[in-house]
């Protein structure tokens, strides 16, 4: 099903400016053709993001603030390299991903716990941050699609948006989960069900590309912490009882394990942009592949 969900980011407008075409000629796309794999380490990393959270601040005893400094300082660092790469490579995006995963989850915690922020006015403040990120991505770039990262600016947008869904859909998670009492897997239950009606609103009835990426998504957080939870949380909780330390080491060498083989298949690697093939939907015109 996923492995035609590329077309939930193909559309896009043009670059119009000579500078933007210029700078394309120098960066590749940065961000990986959206096919099965993307959508299972996405979800992997999700889940990862919210154990690893719990494990640095309950099992190692970080405490939350002490678990946002010292992750938030290794995902500036990463993301630094993230930006200043030419191209896209595997380790490195999905690294920054992983990272940015657990940076998002923290934000939401540290305003829930520590600011006593209702999860009800997180998730609608979440929402506002990434609907006005998005208007600002497009009111610059006329573009949200990720098949035309080639400029850092746009790239910068991009991983403010990806922080911004990984916030809002901890939020949203918790708030089914938690503060509603659904559970942790009637909540993962839920979450599969509406990605499977956003993709088939895209594949069948050919809804827009760019909005069912980004709503599949927000909607992947949730559904990745659920599964976390569901997992880790003691029996008496409803979860399996694993523990957030064999269930974090036990999905982040999943990660790997598929990491490695597309760095070596190449199977999601982005077709090569030129900018003059660059049309109205902002990234290489399609040879017949959707």
């Amino acid at each position: 099903m996923f492995r035609s969900c590329a077309g939930f980011g193909a559309q896009a407008a043009a670059m119009s400016t000579p500078t933007a075409a210029t700078t394309a000629r120098a960066l590749l796309n940065k961000v990986p053709e959206v096919t099965i794999w993307f959508w299972v380490i996405k979800i992997l990393a999700t889940t990862v993001g919210e154990t690893a959270a719990d494990y640095l601040d309950g099992t190692l005893g970080l405490g939350l603030t002490g678990t946002t400094l010292a992750v938030s300082a290794v995902f500036v660092v990463v993301l630094g390299v993230q930006l200043g790469a030419r191209r896209y490579i595997p380790p490195l995006y999905w690294a920054t991903v992983v990272l940015i995963s657990v940076v998002g989850t923290l934000i939401t915690d540290n305003l829930t716990d520590n600011a006593g922020v209702p999860l009800g006015v997180t998730t609608a403040l979440f929402s506002v941050a990434l609907a006005v990120t998005f208007a600002a991505w497009y009111a610059v770039e006329k573009t949200l699609s990720i098949h035309s990262i080639v400029t850092r600016r746009r790239e910068a947008f991009y991983w403010s948006a990806i922080l911004f869904t990984f916030a809002l859909g901890t939020a949203a998670g918790d708030l089914v989960a938690e503060s509603l009492g659904v559970g942790y897997w009637l909540s993962a239950l839920l979450f599969a069900v509406l990605i499977g009606a956003v993709a088939a609103s895209r594949l069948v009835f050919t809804a827009n590309a760019i909005l069912t990426f980004w709503i599949a998504y927000v909607l992947t957080r949730p559904l990745g912490a659920s599964l976390g939870d569901g997992f880790s949380q003691a029996r008496v909780d409803g979860g399996l009882g694993l523990g957030t330390t064999l269930t974090s080491v036990v999905f982040l060498i999943t990660i790997l394990g598929v990491v490695s083989y597309l760095s070596v298949s190449e199977r999601d690697q982005p077709p090569p942009t030129e900018p003059a093939s660059l049309g109205t939907a902002g990234r290489p015109a399609e040879t017949g592949r959707r």
